[in-house]
């Protein structure tokens, strides 16, 4: 029974985010609980692309967890008000991390060992790669190179 930490802006809530709840959900089977993270609207406005508001981001995954789970997991969703949110505190046996937000992790794991917290063990999930052998990216999705699967947008 383990608790699972996942965090993003998950605009889009393509492929690319999809594995990494996929992943957070295999690690939190039988009891455990997964707890995403969702930046917050005055995080995500610092990003490179215009994103959609917080409770629709939000909403998004909510409809993805419901409909692929049906509430076959505990989940619980909130706000991200900073890179690290609850992890530099709770007690996670897991955060899943992207290549992008992997240094995040470190640096939470850096914070928890010097006030005495057990580490998180963290887990990598590659980039995904759309057609063009090019991550698939929110960013990427916004400018209609591909779409939300990865598939080119010709």
């Amino acid at each position: 029974m383990s608790t699972v930490a996942v965090g993003g802006t998950f605009e889009y809530l393509h492929y690319g985010h999809k594995k990494l709840l996929e992943k957070a959900v295999e690690l939190a089977t039988s009891g455990g609980e997964v707890h995403i993270g969702v930046t917050s609207d005055k995080m995500a406005n610092n990003s490179k692309i215009n994103v959609s508001g917080y409770h629709i981001r939000k909403n998004n995954i909510i409809h993805y967890m419901n409909t692929k789970y049906a509430g076959n997991i505990n989940y619980r969703i909130f706000e991200l008000n900073n890179s690290f949110g609850p992890a530099i505190e709770y007690d996670y046996d897991y955060i899943v991390v992207s290549p992008e937000t992997y240094n995040n992790a470190l640096k939470i794991n850096e914070f928890r060992k010097k006030n005495g917290l057990n580490l998180i063990k963290i887990i990598q999930i590659n980039y995904i790669l759309a057609e063009d052998g090019k991550p698939i990216s929110s960013t990427r999705i916004k400018k209609g190179i591909i779409d939300s699967n990865g598939k080119l947008i010709l």
